[in-house]
C-alpha cells in the first residue's frame, strides 16, 4: 500500500510527518511527501488572531485532503480547531510527547526582561507568573525564533518542549511546568488526518495511541465548550484522566480554573460548560480587546 502525506514545509513539520511516515513503513504501508503552503506560514509578520488563528496551518491541509490531492496529513495536534469539515477523520493520535512549554534563554532568569511568543496563553500565563517581564510579539518558525532571540531581539522565547525534542533540540533554559503554566489543548500530540474512508482509516489507525487520543478527546471536549478559539488566553490539559482547565484575562491579572477527574468526553463537556460560564467575562473582554465577533473560531 502506498499513500500521499501532505505537510507544511517547515522543519517541525517535516520532522513530524517522516515520524509518522516511519511508523507506517514499519506496518508495510509506503509513503510519498508532499509539501502543501498555507496562509500562516506566508504572513509571519501578522499577529495570528489578524490571521485566523492557529487553523490556518491546517485548511490549506483539509482542502487537499478534501480535493483528493492527498491522502492525510500530518498536524501538530493542538493546531487543529474545534470546529472541522465534514468528510475528514482523525485516524491516528501518536503517543503524546512532553506537554509542556519551554522558556529558552541563556542569561540568568532573574536578567530576563523581554519574552518572545504569538500565544496569547503564554503571554497571559507569562504576566501572571513572578517574572517581571514585557512580553512581544514573535511569530515564525522555530529556526526564525531562535535567530531573533540570539540577535538579541528578545530576552527569552517560549517554544513548545515537545518541538525540541523532536527536532532533537538541546538549549538553554527553563521548563515551564504544566501544572501552572497550562499547556494548550493537545499540545505535545501529531495527529494523523484523512479523508474519512475506511480504506484510508483503518490502515492509518495502526499506530494510534488510546491513552493519547482519550486525552485528547478530553480536552478537545473542553476546548469546543469554552469556544473563544484560540484568541482567548486558556489551557486544557489531561494525563490519564486528570484534567487542568483555566481561561486567563489578557494581562494574566485574572482567572478562573478548574482541577477535576477528566475520565470521559462526557465529564470533559460538563467542565467545560462550567469553566465557559464562570470564565464568560474573561472570554467577553479577550474578544473585545482583540476586536473580533462574536462568531470568531479558530
Amino acid at each position: 500500500m502506498s499513500l500521499i502525506v501532505g505537510t507544511r514545509g517547515s522543519r517541525l513539520a517535516m520532522a513530524q510527518t517522516n515520524r509518522v511516515c516511519n511508523q507506517l513503513a514499519e506496518r508495510g504501508i509506503e509513503t510519498e511527501i508532499v509539501e502543501v503552503k498555507t496562509v500562516g506560514d506566508a504572513r509571519t509578520q501578522v499577529p495570528m488572531h489578524q490571521v485566523g488563528g492557529q487553523g490556518i496551518f491546517v485548511r490549506a491541509l483539509d482542502d487537499a485532503i478534501l480535493a483528493g490531492e492527498i491522502d492525510f496529513a500530518v498536524h501538530s495536534m493542538k493546531d487543529i480547531p474545534a470546529f472541522r469539515p465534514e468528510g475528514l477523520s482523525t485516524a491516528a493520535i501518536l503517543r503524546r510527547d512532553s506537554p509542556a512549554d519551554f522558556l529558552v534563554h541563556e542569561c540568568d532568569i532573574e536578567e530576563i526582561r523581554v519574552v518572545g511568543t504569538s500565544s496569547t496563553r503564554r503571554r497571559a500565563q507569562l504576566l501572571r507568573s513572578s517574572l517581571d517581564v514585557e512580553v512581544r510579539e514573535l511569530r515564525g518558525n522555530v529556526d526564525t525564533r531562535l535567530r531573533k532571540l540570539r540577535e538579541g531581539e528578545y530576552d527569552a522565547i517560549v517554544l513548545a518542549e515537545a518541538g525540541m525534542q523532536r527536532l532533537d533540540m538541546d538549549l538553554p533554559g527553563t521548563q515551564l511546568l504544566p501544572q501552572w503554566f497550562v499547556p494548550s489543548p493537545n499540545q505535545g500530540t501529531i495527529a494523523v488526518v484523512c479523508r474519512d474512508d475506511p480504506e484510508l482509516v483503518e490502515p492509518l489507525s495502526a499506530i494510534d495511541h488510546p491513552q493519547t487520543r482519550l486525552d485528547t478527546e478530553v480536552e478537545r471536549a473542553v476546548m469546543e465548550e469554552i469556544g473563544g478559539g484560540c484568541f482567548t488566553p486558556q489551557g486544557v490539559f489531561c494525563e490519564d484522566g486528570f484534567l487542568l482547565a483555566e481561561v486567563l484575562s489578557l494581562d494574566g491579572s485574572r482567572y478562573e480554573r478548574v482541577e477535576d477527574n477528566g475520565d470521559s468526553v462526557e465529564e470533559g463537556r460538563l467542565i467545560g460548560k462550567k469553566l465557559r460560564n464562570i470564565g464568560r467575562d474573561l472570554i467577553e473582554e479577550a474578544r473585545q480587546t482583540l476586536g473580533l465577533s462574536g462568531t470568531e473560531q479558530s
